[in-house]
């Protein structure tokens, strides 16, 4: 992801005394600031062009869903949640469902509430309709020599998202497109993790073939190998969550909340509609601008989200931990090369995300991210922080290297776990 460049760390440390040095808080702050307005305004500050959900075959499928009926009923409403659509879905027969799935693939595809397998089936007939119409659009001569190239980038995509082990959970090709995939049992998972990635990501990098653990495909496969590895007989399911309009590049979007919003708000209905939700731990592994979006869901996230762990964090848009009104522990880290801790930490007149998560003063557990790399090398294996997240996943707190400024992160916790067990 992209964020804006800041003056606040190059100001700090300048040897002032105490005293003069928070008299310079104000203007560090607003030096900081004029940067950003200087830089949003050379790079479009009103240029914000964002896929509203609104418009696209998604959108014709939810018209037609709402006059379709089947065996002389009418089709529930897609916004009535899992309380609704579960119990609907359990009457129909197989083959009434399967129809469903054939009908409406975007719509039954993205329906909580709606069985796992249905989904993954619906979302397999939606993709080979997409992969369709980009195929088609490959040897279109009314578009551009790059609208060509972007639709074979995109056909290729959804090939691959096509083989026959993908577990795809939701799926939406307008716009920059969305997407979730579940690695492991979903059905049967007892701890299920969320990867919920930031700026810049669309359908195009859900997966990567070079760098692949800086894609979300990429952070959720290897976050499930090493929590499988890590607790074998825990039954467990990680989901690759790109399910929301993530800000592109460097812009007002990704230095404000407003993305946030929207994705806190499908963060909390997705894990609401989780199966087995009663008898699960849900933990949330927030990277950069994701953990932005998990800092505004937290308060309305179910009680079973046990686990909010963010890295990279830009600002979860609250100055301490308690502020996020959640029973979730909190954690966080950084590693030492990671660029996005010269970004100015505040927020003023909505620009920016507030306090430093791995800052003393915010109260999270701060993990270590030992072995990680840059701003994207948090779930590469072999490091620290993908082995932290693995024992958060599987509650294996016992396991967690804390960072050395922060022996006591895992205070608590056991208690915690204990009862967590007890529960699922």
């Amino acid at each position: 992801m992209t964020y804006l460049p800041a003056l606040g760390n190059q100001l700090s440390g300048s040897g002032l005394p105490p005293a003069e040095a928070s008299g310079t808080t104000a203007w560090r702050a607003l030096l900081a600031l004029s940067v950003v307005f200087v830089l949003l305004a050379t790079t479009g500050w009103t240029a914000v062009h964002e896929h509203s959900g609104e418009s696209g075959p998604r959108a014709a499928a939810l018209e037609s869903w709402s006059k379709g009926s089947i065996a002389g009923r009418d089709l529930p409403d897609p916004e009535a949640g899992p309380s609704v659509i579960a119990p609907f879905m359990a009457s129909l027969s197989e083959r009434q469902q399967h129809r469903l799935a054939d009908r409406y693939p975007l719509v039954v595809g993205n329906l909580g509430g709606t069985p796992v397998e249905l989904r993954y089936r619906a979302n397999h007939r939606a993709l080979e309709d997409a992969r369709d119409v980009e195929r088609s659009r490959m040897v279109d001569d009314r578009l551009t020599d790059e609208g060509r190239q972007s639709a074979a980038r995109r056909m290729h995509r959804f090939e691959s998202l096509l083989l026959p082990d993908r577990q795809i959970l939701a799926f939406d090709p307008a716009g920059r497109g969305r997407a979730a995939e579940v690695f492991g049992d979903l059905d049967n998972a007892q701890r299920i993790s969320v990867v919920v990635p930031g700026v810049d990501t669309e359908l195009t990098n859900f997966e990567r073939t070079q760098r692949k653990y800086s894609a979300p495909v990429g952070m959720a496969h290897a976050l499930q190998d090493k929590e499988e590895e890590t607790a074998p007989t825990v039954p467990t399911a990680t989901v690759a969550w790109a399910d929301y309009t993530a800000p592109t590049g460097l812009g007002v979007a990704a230095a404000s909340g407003g993305s946030a919003e929207e994705g806190a708000q499908r963060l909390t209905d997705f894990v609401g509609s989780l199966p087995q939700l009663d008898r699960s731990r849900v933990a949330l592994f927030c990277h950069s601008y994701g953990s932005v979006v998990c800092g505004v869901a937290a308060d309305d996230l179910p009680e079973q989200v046990s686990d909010i762990a963010v890295a990279a964090s830009p600002g979860m848009r609250v100055d301490r931990a308690g502020d996020l009104d959640t029973s979730a522990r909190i954690w966080a880290m950084r590693d030492s090369d990671d660029w996005i801790a010269d970004v100015p930490h505040m927020n003023v007149g909505g620009l920016g995300h507030g306090a430093d998560p791995v800052g003393e003063n915010f109260g999270a557990r701060r993990l270590s991210a030992a072995g990680a790399e840059g701003h994207t090398g948090y779930f590469v294996p072999g490091t620290s922080s993908l082995a932290n997240f693995a024992a958060i996943g599987t509650g294996s707190y016992h396991l967690l290297d804390c960072a050395a400024r922060d022996p006591s992160c895992t205070a608590g916790a056991e208690h915690r776990t204990s009862a967590s067990s007890a529960d699922t």
